[in-house]
């Protein structure tokens, strides 16, 4: 067909043109069951509650406007808030560096077996595969008082307190049972970045005289860095939103030692019916994850290497 035969198809009137590809008309086919189900039940309740930040709603009541009152009363008002925000802090500070550091020594250790990586690697991620609740729950039987704990602490005449009976300690048992729970995700990663590290650099290094620990630093640190990144901002995000095991084991106590957002954002909202302020309450949440995760990402240009 010659150029102007096509160029009068082409311009002939009635005829549609189509503006997305027919493989491209098939994919978001397939994704609009996803993309529905996200603006649904993602987008929609995100957006419904900025708005509901700004209202105080009792749920069986009508919500009433009333700007960023509760903003205000969160900060200035609320004595309870600053407690709430140090005790998430100082947890997603010392959850953070436990879960990275112990991960990443598992994770070296299985990496010098000879034999058996697999069955410790399946040994270590087991606990992530465990409801949290029900870990929970079992956790809090051993710390009752004369449970398991207190007899270990009895026999190795530790003199401490019951963990979940001490406003010291309380946080510690916390911090004790979500790393039990979480830390074998970051082992398995964190293992096979490792083994994936080129042997010929591990060897050339050998030959120059380098010893194990220089090789780890020098070498298979600075590769395995991108994902040590990854794990270190997806374990802060899940820190500071810690809320099942305060739940099923200390419900904020004692007193309000182990109280954080995420366990504030359930009572305010679901046992005090104080839905505008549990909003806002999250909102602050949204915040701080999107702060530090901005922060992480503008640090990892000094400590992660890319290999182009």
């Amino acid at each position: 067909m010659s150029q102007s035969a096509v160029a009068e198809v082409s311009l002939q009137p009635g005829r549609p043109r189509r503006f997305l590809k027919p493989e491209t008309q098939t994919a978001m086919l397939f994704l609009l069951p996803s993309f529905l189900g996200f603006m649904v039940f993602m987008a929609l309740p995100i957006v419904a509650s900025l708005a509901l930040s700004f209202t105080n709603w009792q749920l069986i009541s009508t919500p009433s406007f009333v700007g960023f009152q509760n903003y205000i009363r969160l900060f200035t008002v609320d004595p309870a808030f600053y407690t709430i925000l140090r005790n998430t802090l100082l947890f997603a500070v010392e959850y953070l560096a436990l879960n990275l550091v112990i991960s990443l020594t598992l994770a070296v250790w299985i990496s010098s077996l000879k034999r058996g990586k697999a069955i410790f690697r399946v040994i270590f991620f087991l606990p992530t595969f465990t409801p949290t609740i029900a870990a929970s729950v079992v956790w809090l039987l051993i710390f009752t008082p004369d449970g398991l704990a207190d007899t270990i602490i009895r026999a190795l005449g530790l003199g401490l307190p019951n963990f979940l009976l001490s406003s010291s300690w309380a946080m510690q048992a916390i911090v004790l049972v979500t790393l039990w729970a979480n830390v074998g995700y970051n082992v398995v990663m964190f293992n096979a970045a490792l083994d994936l590290v080129p042997k010929h650099y591990l060897e050339a290094a050998t030959i120059d005289g380098a010893n194990a620990w220089q090789r780890f630093w020098r070498i298979r640190l600075p590769l395995i860095s991108p994902t040590i990144f990854f794990g270190t901002v997806m374990t802060a995000i899940t820190s500071l939103q810690i809320f099942d095991e305060i739940f099923a084991m200390t419900r904020g106590g004692p007193g309000s030692a182990t109280a954080t957002l995420g366990f504030a954002i359930y009572q305010k909202g679901f046992t005090n019916f104080q839905m505008g302020y549990a909003s806002a309450l999250a909102w602050v949440m949204f915040v701080m994850i999107m702060a530090l995760t901005i922060l992480q990402f503008h640090m990892q240009r000094k400590w992660v290497h890319y290999d182009d």
